[in-house]
């Protein structure tokens, strides 16, 4: 874990910043001051000053949404904030996970061995639905970072990739391994794995659970 980490994690240890935090990566898009104010109780000017020091840390981005209204008297553009796109990892002592990963991709996509990576995946999802048997099935995506929310449509989409990083160096393969592993989620929750399909939507996770069964 590389000094720059701690420090951009430092500022989630103040109660209003992580609250004020969490409502952003849970809207998934721009919130602006007064949104994210309501969401964490707080006033709009102390959120502001809070916000603001996020964004300082890396944590959040900012900037700025035009006024609806246009021409004389419209008003100032509104600041917003959104999550920021980098990631901060933290381990004690460091590991170092993703570079074997990476590795270990690279030869399964040079043995063309995609079909077996699939298949392992398939089964280390339905381990993981042996250690959380009984749990429902957002839940135990919840805990394992993909962040699932209620689409307008009544599908259970994923605001993040647990897998961000090495699925930009080899999307099909991660894209595939993901969608088996939550396809052994299923099955092992006994759940029907055919309402899991592959959607992908810029700045979310590719996984898709739709509400009934897609033909």
């Amino acid at each position: 874990m590389s000094e720059d980490d701690l420090q951009a994690l430092a500022p989630l240890h103040d109660p209003v910043r992580r609250s004020l935090y969490e409502a952003v990566a849970a809207h998934g898009g721009e919130v602006g001051r007064t949104e994210a104010a309501e969401a964490a109780g707080v006033s709009r000017t102390l959120a502001g000053h809070h916000l603001d020091k996020l964004v300082e840390a890396g944590l959040l981005e900012g900037g700025f949404r035009a006024p609806e209204r246009k021409g004389p008297g419209s008003g100032r553009p509104a600041k917003v904030y959104r999550r920021a796109g980098g990631e901060v990892s933290v381990s004690l002592p460091p590991r170092d996970y993703l570079s074997i990963a990476s590795v270990l991709a690279d030869v399964v996509d040079a043995l063309g061995a995609e079909e077996q990576a699939e298949q392992a995946a398939r089964w280390a999802g339905e381990r993981l639905a042996r250690r959380h048997g009984g749990e429902p099935v957002e839940s135990v995506l919840r805990g394992r970072g993909y962040e699932p929310y209620a689409a307008d449509d009544g599908a259970l989409r994923m605001r993040n990739c647990p897998f961000h990083v090495l699925s930009h160096e080899q999307p099909l393969l991660v894209c595939s391994m993901n969608l088996a592993l939550c396809q052994g989620l299923l099955t092992g929750l006994g759940d029907d794995s055919d309402r899991v399909r592959l959607d992908p939507r810029p700045g979310e996770c590719c996984v898709t659970l739709s509400k009934t069964n897609v033909d």
